[in-house]
């Protein structure tokens, strides 16, 4: 998988992608993440890729000539799957998006900052427009670091274990049950007795159990 993030602050996002499982994924060529400063693009000799809304208003908006420029250059140079731009206005990202996104082969991330892009952009270029989350960042940057640990951690290879992603909450439209490792008793607190009686279809229905009462109680809104 390639991603090609396009930003004005690259640099910020740079470090999650040189630890831990980014890391190991980029190191074992399973996947691409390349980052594009878009003032590369900009307009004229001061670097410009913002100017002041049509209609007045607080705030800037980036240009859509810059953007248009970086999405055509690499538009020739690969087919892409899907255009994201990342804004909070866009569809909320789930599990099973992260899950769609997960088996293309080249995505563009687009990072909004300011006060957004220029809806041209939009009806231009972008394919899919997603959200972390109701409430505001100062760029799409950090969004885009959300969106690709969630897709990147579910490529085949990348988790030691590949059941594990399997499991997460969310795939089932269940949150995760109780975990527990040694030792059995802390403190007077202690592992359930089901997990220590190597009943493996016990176990099962104990944890299908825990998980739906937790749903139930946490996050009812997620259940079919």
């Amino acid at each position: 998988m390639r991603i090609d993030i396009i930003s004005v602050l690259p640099e910020l996002m740079e470090s999650p992608f040189q630890t831990s499982i980014l890391k190991r994924a980029v190191q074992k060529g399973l996947a691409e993440v390349h980052f594009h400063q878009l003032r590369d693009w900009s307009i004229g000799k001061h670097k410009q890729i913002d100017d002041e809304p049509y209609g007045g208003g607080a705030g800037m908006v980036m240009m859509i000539e810059p953007i248009d420029k970086c999405i055509s250059e690499l538009k020739s140079q690969r087919d892409y799957d899907e255009i994201i731009y990342l804004t909070p206005d866009g569809e909320t990202l789930t599990q099973k998006i992260a899950n769609t996104l997960s088996i293309k082969k080249n995505l563009i991330f687009l990072c909004g900052h300011y006060k957004g892009i220029d809806q041209r952009v939009r009806d231009l270029h972008i394919t899919k427009e997603i959200s972390i989350g109701d409430y505001v960042l100062t760029g799409g940057e950090l969004a885009a670091c959300v969106l690709a640990d969630s897709i990147i951690r579910l490529l085949p290879g990348v988790l030691n274990d590949e059941q594990s992603a399997l499991t997460d909450s969310f795939q089932d439209n269940l949150l995760s049950p109780p975990i527990y490792t040694r030792p059995s008793e802390y403190k007077g607190l202690v592992v359930p007795e089901i997990l220590l009686s190597g009943n493996s279809k016990k176990i099962e229905e104990w944890l299908h159990d825990e998980a739906m009462r937790i749903t139930l109680e946490k996050r009812p809104d997620i259940l079919d």
